[in-house]
């Protein structure tokens, strides 16, 4: 079995910064072939464990999500936030530019936490990150939770769909960016504001994703 790759060093080589397409405001380490990074990236899979690099791209559920937080700060303004599946930690990072209190962006994927870091640095904000697996934990004094494109399988869909309307019956408010993912909750949500999202045929069916910001109401 090959060594496993430094995070860091592979994310530095595999990616650039890029500014997502609704959100010029933030810039990330992102895969600029797409299709190369996600073949070499399975082949590290087989050899040493390495997970699909859903960290690498700005997924159309995130970016609406990022963009209604930065054109609605009081959202998050002073407030501690969890940023749930973070991925590349472009939801974090607008909240922390919205003025967040705290703001703590999770992904079961070591390489998701060092893009983070790496991309949290390149837009000069605080942001806490953790490879800790948080659905079905108690609240640990998070006011909001933003979760972005996580509706696409339906154990997980269903396991965080309960945690979090759990969590919204205890006052925190739960916001979900989704295109529209398969396993989306069918009620309790309420819709507060749809973009068409740029994206790229090798990620999804089509060039742009009606892709809406949805309030989850507690179950």
């Amino acid at each position: 079995m090959s060594e496993r790759r430094d995070p860091a060093d592979f994310i530095r080589g595999n990616t650039a910064l890029h500014e997502a397409p609704l959100i010029p405001e933030i810039r990330l380490h992102l895969a600029t072939e797409i299709v190369p990074i996600w073949q070499m990236t399975e082949e590290e899979l087989e050899k040493s464990g390495l997970p699909p690099p859903f960290w690498a791209f700005a997924w159309a559920g995130g970016q609406a999500l990022a963009r209604y937080i930065l054109d609605n700060p009081a959202i998050v303004s002073g407030k501690s936030v969890l940023d749930f599946g973070a991925g590349s930690g472009l939801i974090g990072i607008a909240a922390a530019k919205s003025g967040a209190n705290r703001v703590l962006s999770a992904d079961i994927d070591d390489f998701a936490v060092e893009a983070i870091k790496l991309n949290v640095a390149a837009n000069a904000v605080e942001i806490a990150a953790t490879t800790e697996d948080l659905a079905g934990v108690e609240n640990r004094g998070w006011e909001v939770i933003l979760v972005g494109d996580m509706c696409y399988e339906r154990p997980l869909a269903e396991r965080i769909e309960a945690w979090l309307r759990r969590l919204a019956g205890e006052g925190v408010e739960v916001l979900i960016g989704d295109p529209g993912r398969t396993y989306l909750p069918k009620s309790g949500m309420e819709k507060l504001v749809s973009y068409a999202v740029k994206t790229t045929r090798e990620l999804e069916d089509t060039d742009v994703r009606n892709t809406s910001v949805w309030r989850l109401l507690p179950g």
